[in-house]
This record gives structure tokens, sequence and C-alpha cells, in this order.
């Protein structure tokens, strides 16, 4: 069995358990920690974590982060002067980096979210580079109303995450959702 299968069955698992309704942001947070290499085929197979929440009576809404740079930057008056200094793009990353929380806030808030909803991020890995993934999962806690589902492009050992296996993770709270 391959490695998103199995991740298919352990989400089935996690999403099919009693939902409690008093927990703090932090504590609605799941993270599909997956092989990098294995980014396409998740990909591929992301309607079967739709699939498995809608038929455990929740709904689903997918959030793809994979051209929110590009978008902010297509958007950015200052982009010229950006790609001729790469190095003043410092306090721009910041407004990217707000720009990304916004959007996700936004998804979260968004009216048809409810107690019940999975909201799926696909994309993260775009990220890399620009901001911080635990910044942008930290700013958003207080807008999960039902489950926050970060496809996750990494690893996790001892509570700690790490995009793309690089140095430096972070210690976070989320429940993982492993294949091994």
């Amino acid at each position: 069995m391959g490695e998103i299968d199995i991740l298919v069955q352990e989400y089935e698992k996690i999403v099919n358990l009693p939902w409690e309704k008093t927990l703090a942001g932090p504590q609605k947070v799941w993270f599909v920690v997956y092989e990098p290499s294995q980014e396409r085929r998740l990909r591929l197979r992301v309607e079967e974590f739709a699939v498995a929440t809608l038929n455990a009576g929740h709904n689903w809404k997918l959030v793809d982060l994979t051209d929110t740079f590009a978008q902010w930057m297509s958007q950015n008056e200052y982009r010229e002067s950006y790609f001729e200094k790469p190095e003043d793009m410092e306090f721009a990353l910041q407004e990217f980096s707000q720009s990304v929380i916004n959007v996700l806030v936004q998804d979260l808030s968004a009216p048809e979210v409810v107690e019940s909803t999975v909201v799926a991020v696909l994309g993260v890995g775009s990220l890399f580079g620009l901001t911080r993934v635990s910044e942008i999962v930290e700013k958003a806690n207080d807008a999960i109303r039902g489950r926050l589902l970060v496809f996750f492009p990494g690893e996790y050992e001892n509570s700690n995450y790490r995009l793309f296996n690089a140095r430096d993770g972070w210690n976070y709270h989320a429940i993982p959702i492993t294949a091994h």
C-alpha cells in the first residue's frame, strides 16, 4: 500500500471521530504530513480526502495557496524593482505573509464555513522561502470554526514539523496524520 493510500485511511479514522466543539484553534488543526516527492500524487488524490470528509457527515472547502505569491506579486506596484533588486523584498515579504494570512482567514470565515467544515489547505510548499507556514497557521487559529487540514510536504517528529524536511522546524500542537 502506498503512502497516499495510508494517509487517506488515517485521515478517515480522524475525520470520523466525534468533534469536540470547545477546542482552542491550535487543537482544531490537522496536518497531513507526506514526503515532498509525493506532492503530485497527493494532489491527484485530494478528492479522496474530500469524499472521506463528506462521508463522515462534514462539509469540505479546499483552499489552494500554490499561486498566491504569483498573484500577489503581479498586483504589486513595485514588482519590477523587486526583480531588479531582490534584496529589497524583505519588507515586501512581510506584506506577502500578511496577505496569505488574510486569504486564509477570509476562507475560514466564509459564510458557508460552519462548525462542521474541514477547510483543507493545499500548496503550502509554494510558500517555502517566502513566509513561514507556522506563522500563517498560528495567525489564522482564531478564525477556525470546524477543522483546518493542512497538506504538509515535509516531516513530523516529536511534535516538530519541518517543511521540505528543512533544518528549522517548529513545535506545534496540531494533530499529525502520517503514513508511519
